[in-house]
């Protein structure tokens, strides 16, 4: 049933949203070297590596120096790449990853392997489920980019603050993966993004 529902709700997302996707792909290209999307290999259920869709907002090759993003005015963010972060357009692509199959729309975000490899054995229940373009994690650390760019560290508070904290949030979720708890959390995320 919660495949049915992810390929269901996807595709119409993309229907809807393909209008708005085509001029945000035109202003990428047209304002910055590089591609219109942004593929990253990220850590999917049962540990398989999978490549997760977003429009790209950094400049090319910015990933080399980091892969957190330290504050939304991180120099490497493009002009509409701030635009796209803070309205959280950039993750709309995203529902081309959920309508293949490699994610659903709600469930714990997937994390790229270095810092999987970290979890513990309990933490890494969370890749016993499909990671998801949307959790309870995410709505708490809505502004996660804020908090890291005030941190001297920002990967040793990733990991030893804001990683576990979102960890322990995702077992909220895992207690009952299930289309109407995905409903309720879809509902409390667009509420999230219509506020900013």
């Amino acid at each position: 049933m919660k495949r049915v529902f992810d390929i269901v709700f996807s595709f119409f997302v993309l229907l809807f949203f393909l209008p708005f996707g085509l001029i945000i792909s035109l202003i990428i290209l047209l304002t910055s070297r590089g591609g219109v999307f942004y593929r990253q290999e990220r850590v999917g259920r049962n540990g398989n590596i999978f490549r997760l869709f977003k429009f790209r907002t950094m400049r090319k090759d910015a990933d080399k120096v980091g892969k957190l993003t330290v504050g939304m005015r991180d120099p490497r963010i493009t002009g509409i790449g701030y635009f796209l972060r803070k309205y959280k357009l950039d993750e709309f692509p995203q529902f081309l990853n959920v309508f293949i199959g490699d994610m659903s729309v709600v469930g714990p975000r997937p994390e790229v392997e270095e810092y999987t490899s970290l979890y513990t054995h309990e933490q890494r229940k969370v890749l016993d489920v499909k990671p998801g373009i949307t959790d309870y994690a995410s709505l708490a650390y809505f502004d996660e980019n804020r908090l890291l760019g005030d941190s001297e560290d920002p990967r040793k508070t990733y990991i030893e603050e804001i990683m576990p904290a979102k960890l322990e949030l995702n077992k909220k979720y895992l207690e009952n993966p299930t289309v109407g708890h995905d409903l309720k959390i879809i509902g409390k995320t667009f509420s999230r993004i219509f506020k900013k």
